[in-house]
């Protein structure tokens, strides 16, 4: 029986796109700074790292599709935060990136990484925006790579 993994190797032309949010920036830039300090600890260049804003996480998954249609990433990562407030207007907003990212990723079969935060409290992303619970933009970013290594056994 054959089993295939990924492991946390970089092809040399791989190229990576994060999609983030400009939305909460203390917590979304820490993200960011996650994702690339993992990916570049992983063999990849900075050069091939892109990095793309968007106005909130509403506008992730448009974003990751145009990049996905575009043919020029291996993976995209996308980063954002949510927080819950007095409206049901968190729900739509983080239920609609996450099922826009798998879209993305299903449609267009590349590698999508979903680290957009949907929290309770600003507390709850502070502690996995480089907090007790780690940060998620390093989370992504390794799982990233381990994926695009992975599609080149597949």
């Amino acid at each position: 029986m054959a089993q295939f993994a990924g492991d946390l190797r970089a092809a040399a032309d791989a190229r990576f796109a994060i999609v983030a949010s400009r939305w909460n920036p203390r917590i979304v830039d820490v993200l960011v700074e996650g994702a690339e300090r993992a990916l570049t600890a992983n063999g990849v260049a900075a050069s091939a790292i892109d990095v793309i804003r968007v106005p909130g996480a509403w506008e992730i998954p448009i974003a990751a599709a145009h990049l996905a249609a575009g043919g020029k990433h291996a993976a995209i990562l996308a980063l954002g935060c949510v927080v819950r407030g007095d409206t049901r207007h968190y729900e739509h907003v983080a239920d609609g990136c996450a099922q826009g990212l798998m879209r993305v990723a299903l449609d267009h079969r590349l590698p999508v990484l979903n680290g957009v935060l949907a929290v309770e409290r600003h507390e709850d992303a502070q502690a996995r925006a480089g907090g007790a619970h780690g940060n998620k933009g390093e989370e992504v970013a390794l799982a990233a790579v381990e994926m695009v290594d992975l599609w080149s056994k597949l």
